[in-house]
């Protein structure tokens, strides 16, 4: 039978059930029934438009696909170019963001569903079977519309041919809820952590990697299942008011409420974030509240003078919340260097903190046009007190040797720590970037030590727990040195939030977790030149 018999159900004959079927001049059934199902449903009966929510999600996998193009980039021009109301937004954000996470699992389901190979469908398709399998497994969408919403998308942008294939194989999905579908790809995997990249959507590499790194910094391994669905679960969208220029009133007005973890945030779940005026002239931004904490902290560890014997961060000040009674944390005439600076999110955050303590920030970023949003992250900002360095930031020790008195290294690294925010992330990446990675995180550590004074602090700092990206770059780089320590990065970290309970310290360095702490996996070693 073909997808398009199978589509229509069994030919009729002339006769059902014994009775002769009533016909008109050309042939068609007349007072047929109405169809009981979706399933019965014939072509003509589908929709032939796409609903303009689910188009914008397919254009953002096709983006992500085609472009090599970042979801979180690429949707909301797709939300405002399809004129999407608050609800048409979030429902277009859940069906991007859940296809690409859900991508691992959709796909072996998916592949008991088809009769040839996937790598054999056109990418096209497989996108808009994606959509549907999400749809169908894991929103509160009825069946029915889900099915006849995506073959009614297909019809409209990829062609009938292709929309009858689509609706053949998700009427396949619908035979099973998504447990049932886990048990069935995973019922023959003896591997633990093959089943578990199968029932969480990972990368078999990225669950070992993930693994290793919770045992490195401290927790237990058995974390692994909470840490992947955390992964997979939407996060809200994290906001940062510029100290001393942005305020949250309008978002805290539409909806938003005041964050638990860092001074002057907010958690915004209320659809598009574009649409705040506070947002779209950069007073308000949006960052994970991780890696607002990582700034904090590298402005409120203590610095030491020429001589001083203070090696912890945690020994200056008595009282409570950030600098209080902390004597050393942003003197006046300061000099701040973000090394890594682009797009500009830490460091509009680290010029605002700089222009309310009398310092000044230079932010370094190579590539000409990240530069140019670090200059448009930093344009609310007096300019006065930034200026942006457009160079190899393995240069700067060269430049400015034993400059700066805070610098903040936020490596280029594999992202690890941002998969539930950056979707697509963990299906591009593979082991080889880290060894890629190394020389250059181990080179810029390099350089920032070298442009630090004596008595300053150097945060490192990455986007993943990986052991190869943060605990060996630091310990291979200040084992090479005989002028630089470790300070307690989770006592400073605890020092810079709200609680002052984060727990995230692993011995002198400091991991955060997507399911302890609700923020990305961001890595952070304080480092004092001796």
């Amino acid at each position: 039978m073909s997808p398009r018999d199978e589509e229509r159900g069994p030919r009729r004959h002339g006769v059902d059930g014994g009775k002769p079927q009533r016909r008109n001049a050309k042939g068609r059934e007349r007072n047929r029934p109405a169809a009981s199902s979706h399933t019965q449903s014939a072509p003509s009966q589908r929709t032939r438009k796409a609903d303009p929510a689910r188009l914008a999600a397919f254009e953002v996998l096709r983006a992500v696909a085609e472009e090599d193009a970042y979801a979180n980039l690429v949707l909301p021009t797709r939300i405002r170019e399809n004129r999407l109301d608050k609800r048409g937004a979030g429902f277009a954000t859940e069906l991007a963001y859940g296809a690409l996470r859900g991508q691992g699992t959709y796909d072996a389901i998916l592949a008991e569903c088809v009769d040839r190979p996937l790598v054999k469908l056109d990418p096209a398709i497989l996108d808009a079977l994606r959509i549907g399998a999400h749809q169908l497994l894991a929103m509160r969408v009825p069946p029915h519309a889900a099915l006849d919403q995506t073959v009614g998308l297909a019809r409209a942008v990829i062609g009938a041919g292709p929309a009858t294939l689509i609706n053949a194989v998700l009427r396949r999905v619908t035979a099973k809820d998504l447990p049932g579908w886990l048990d069935q790809i995973t019922s023959a995997v003896a591997d633990p952590t093959k089943s578990s990249a199968l029932r969480h959507s990972h990368p078999e590499w990225v669950v070992r990697a993930l693994r290793q790194s919770l045992v490195v910094h401290g927790r237990d391994a058995a974390e692994i299942e909470q840490l992947l669905a955390a992964n997979n679960a939407a996060p809200v969208v994290n906001l940062v008011a510029l100290p001393g220029i942005g305020d949250l009133t309008e978002a805290l007005e539409a909806g938003g409420r005041p964050g638990t973890l860092v001074e002057g945030s907010a958690l915004y779940s209320e659809g598009d974030v574009g649409r705040l005026s506070s947002v779209r002239d950069g007073t308000t931004r949006v960052q994970d509240a991780g890696s607002q904490l990582v700034a904090r902290a590298l402005t409120v560890a203590s610095t030491a003078q020429s001589g001083d014997p203070r090696a912890d961060g945690s020994q200056a000040g008595n009282g409570d919340g950030p600098n209080a009674g902390d004597d050393n944390s942003g003197r006046t005439g300061e000099r701040w260097l973000d090394l890594c600076a682009g797009p500009g999110g830490k460091a509009a955050l680290l010029a605002s903190l700089a222009a309310q303590r009398g310092a000044t920030l230079l932010a370094n970023e190579p590539a000409p046009h990240r530069a140019k949003l670090v200059r448009q992250a930093l344009s609310p900002i007096p300019a006065a007190t930034w200026d942006v360095r457009v160079e190899d930031g393995r240069s700067i020790g060269e430049e400015f040797p034993e400059y700066f008195d805070r610098i903040l290294v936020d490596a280029p690294c594999t992202g690890l720590g941002a998969l539930r925010r950056r979707p697509e992330a963990r299906w591009r990446r593979k082991p080889s970037d880290l060894a890629d990675l190394g020389p250059l995180q181990r080179g810029l550590l390099q350089a920032a030590l070298d442009a630090a004074r004596r008595g300053g602090i150097v945060a490192y700092a990455t986007c993943s727990p990986h052991p190869a990206e943060t605990t060996a770059v630091v310990t291979d780089v200040l084992n090479k040195r005989d002028d630089a320590e470790l300070i307690d990065a989770g006592t400073t970290l605890d020092k810079a939030s709200l609680s002052g309970e984060l727990n995230a310290g692993a011995g002198m360095t400091a991991q955060l977790w997507p399911h302890i702490h609700q923020t990305d996996a961001m890595f952070l070693a304080l480092i004092r030149k001796t």
